[in-house]
């Protein structure tokens, strides 16, 4: 038990130093960027009113939104009002671009939509990969299995974007079966609307699928080329265990163990990894709210969704430490 805290105190100091080390980074960028996000709304409020402010008028409202948005003060007043925000109140304020709405309600808003898809096509993406890997691996002396890699070879460099674009091209333009954006009507959770989701979310989850299907494809087919050549799977071969058992009870059991590391790190990014996907199929998630957050200069929102990826890749990291031992025997918390 005491070496068990001692593991569980060592990891969750980890966690909190690279948690604070990732919002602390968070907090420069947006002052990195060019634009000014208090001149491009008083451009739009000048604009939309149809008539110039005055002076005064324009020093009250940026005193304003200064104070509102964290931005008033010296570089260091800035950052310790950051960090009370984030770590205390847990408020990252009104959305500049969508005044006067809060960044929370927004990101409540998109987050299901892109946890959902992200992790729906992140697993499935494991699970086959995994398993035409490991087949691939064991049975590497065999056709199929030649057929398999070079599947997974083939898939493997191929960037995301490009495989949406080619089923875009494909099943929404020549071959009309999806919807080329993401359309559902609002309203209450029926069965119909279910089904509208998982319709208009197919071609988004399969380009997502593919690329990640051929990295795991490779992954497990080298581990579990390597491990069949294990001198405890040549006993079991020679005591005439079935090699069938051998793949699933000796090879895959022990080959499966770094492409566990590996699901914990994508799920922990599936956020980040969602802003082209949701942009090239018009989905409405965090990827959009990201992509809203940069063009307009909206410092609370980006802050807002950038600290959910830094969150989640902290906690699937932790999370792998922590239930590690449990599949693999050999470690113990120390």
């Amino acid at each position: 038990m005491k070496n068990f805290l001692n593991y569980l105190w060592q990891r969750l100091l980890t966690f909190f130093v690279v948690l604070f080390i990732g919002i602390s980074v968070l907090f420069l960028l947006p002052r990195l960027m060019p634009s000014d996000p208090i001149d491009n709304y008083l451009q739009r409020l000048q604009g939309s009113a149809g008539q110039a402010l005055t002076g005064e008028q324009v020093a009250e409202i940026r005193k304003a939104l200064g104070e509102m948005y964290g931005i008033q003060g010296s570089l260091i007043d800035q950052y310790f009002g950051y960090l009370k925000r984030v770590f205390v109140s847990h408020d990252f304020g009104p959305s500049l671009a969508a005044y006067p709405k809060p960044v929370s309600e927004l990101i409540n808003l998109a987050l299901p939509w892109t946890f959902g898809l992200m992790l729906v096509s992140t697993i499935t993406a494991w699970l086959l990969g995994n398993l035409v890997g490991l087949v691939a691996g064991f049975f590497h002396n065999r056709k199929f299995a030649t057929v398999l890699e070079t599947l997974g070879i083939l898939i493997y460099p191929i960037p995301y974007y490009i495989f949406a674009f080619v089923l875009i091209i494909f099943f929404a333009f020549l071959i009309p079966a999806f919807p080329l954006t993401f359309v559902v009507m609002p309203g209450p959770v029926t069965f119909q609307k279910i089904v509208d989701i998982i319709y208009n979310s197919f071609l988004p989850a399969l380009t997502l699928i593919l690329v990640n299907f051929g990295w795991n494809v490779l992954g497990m087919k080298s581990l579990a080329y390597s491990t069949k050549e294990e001198g405890y799977v040549l006993y079991a071969r020679l005591k005439g265990v079935k090699p069938r058992r051998i793949m699933y009870n000796y090879v895959a059991r022990n080959a499966i163990l770094p492409q566990i590391t590996s699901l914990a790190l994508s799920l922990g990014s599936i956020f980040g990894g969602a802003l082209i996907t949701e942009m090239l199929f018009s989905y409405p998630g965090i990827g959009m709210l990201m992509r809203s957050a940069i063009s307009n200069g909206d410092y609370n929102l980006l802050y807002g969704t950038i600290t959910i990826t830094i969150v989640a890749v902290a906690i699937s990291t932790l999370a792998i430490d922590l239930l590690y031992p449990l599949f693999d025997p050999r470690i113990r918390h120390r």
